[in-house]
């Protein structure tokens, strides 16, 4: 073919040339989505190693007092990005999802720390738990092993459910 000049197919889909003055077929509906994201569960992959962090992403050193946690979570569990705790320890890991949740609902964010209401966190509806896996993105240790052992225990309700 040359530049400048059009080529005309023949044979294919239209086998005798179309006008062009012709109306248009009647629209097809078609009905569009886009698959569901597959539901997380309350601590599934939520555990892993120590790493980069995005800059935008702020960190919560689990070593912090009661009290500098509870002020960190009620600046961030409303705000656009989440936050990433660090912990090696089983039992502030579990301490700091009860306190996201409690955040997140308005409650008494100290208390959650020092004593989660396990039965009420694993009884968490899907949408709660998404909303808290939007604010707590994850959980990151030197010993994943000893701090999703001790998350376990959320998850027994979802065994159940």
């Amino acid at each position: 073919m040359q530049a400048g000049t059009c080529h005309r197919r023949r044979g294919g889909r239209y086998r005798e040339p179309v006008s062009h003055d012709s109306p248009a077929p009647e629209p097809i509906p078609l009905t569009l989505s886009v698959p569901p994201r597959p539901e997380r569960g309350l601590i599934e992959e939520l555990v892993r190693p120590v790493g980069v962090v995005h800059p935008e992403i702020e960190i919560l050193d689990l070593t912090a007092s009661d009290a500098a946690v509870a002020e960190f979570l009620v600046r961030v569990a409303h705000s656009d990005s989440g936050f990433v705790a660090r912990t090696d320890s089983g039992e502030r890991a579990v301490g700091i999802v009860a306190a996201t949740v409690a955040a997140l609902m308005g409650e008494d964010i100290p208390s959650a720390l020092a004593n989660p209401a396990i039965p009420f966190l694993t009884g968490l509806q899907p949408a709660a738990v998404a909303a808290l896996r939007e604010v707590l993105l994850a959980i990151e240790t030197a010993d994943c092993d000893a701090v999703t052992d001790a998350l376990a225990v959320l998850n027994r309700g979802a065994a159940t459910a």
